[in-house]
């Protein structure tokens, strides 16, 4: 081969390639200065996925206490429902069995009331049946039945039941000027209300 066509060869070696192009091996030392490696992601994605279970975990924790709290604060509650219902059951018991008992009451009230008590004749009965209510009343008082007696008081109608209504000047308006039959209550619980006459304004 002649020199002038090696020269030429050259020539177009060299327009092909020009002199400032990048290397095959430069441009791999570029990009390897640069490149993460697989290494590195597999240990960047595993610290991610490990804070992500971190806050799953504890969320799950959390929940976990909610849950707890709750149940413990339901389990309390019912307890104290179980203790007010054994409580109530204790306490008006004898609910029915008070109520059936006032009409003796009343009974032996009405009869110390109908006796003449100047007559020397039924002056012992009086006396007997005034005994009989006394401890009759005092049986009652210690299982806590208590009378509502409401004479002059202002009307309740949370503990009394007005029969009538009358005026009188004398009276502020709604108050109890006479009792037809006393009211009762067991623990102070009301197991019959009183019977009342109430004034009203003229």
């Amino acid at each position: 081969m002649s020199r002038e066509t090696e020269t030429d060869q050259q020539k177009d070696q060299d327009a092909v390639q020009p002199e400032d192009a990048v290397q095959p091996e430069e441009v791999l030392n570029e990009a390897g200065t640069e490149h993460v490696s697989n290494e590195e992601i597999e240990q960047e994605l595993l610290e991610e996925e490990q804070v992500s279970e971190t806050e799953q975990l504890q969320q799950q924790v959390a929940d976990a206490n909610d849950n707890v709290l709750r149940i413990q604060a339901e389990m309390q509650n019912m307890r104290r429902r179980a203790e007010r219902d054994v409580e109530n059951a204790h306490k008006f018991a004898l609910d029915k069995f008070s109520a059936d008992l006032l009409p003796v009451v009343d009974n032996l009230e009405r009869a110390l009331s109908a006796i003449d008590a100047e007559d020397e004749g039924q002056k012992a009965i009086a006396e007997g049946v005034e005994l009989t209510l006394k401890s009759f009343v005092e049986v009652l008082i210690r299982f806590k039945v208590e009378a509502v007696d409401p004479a002059g008081q202002p009307f309740d109608a949370n503990l009394h039941q007005a029969v009538s209504m009358v005026p009188n000047p004398d009276l502020e308006p709604n108050t109890v000027m006479d009792v037809f039959q006393k009211g009762y209550t067991l623990n102070g619980r009301l197991i019959r209300p009183a019977m009342v006459v109430v004034s009203s304004a003229s």
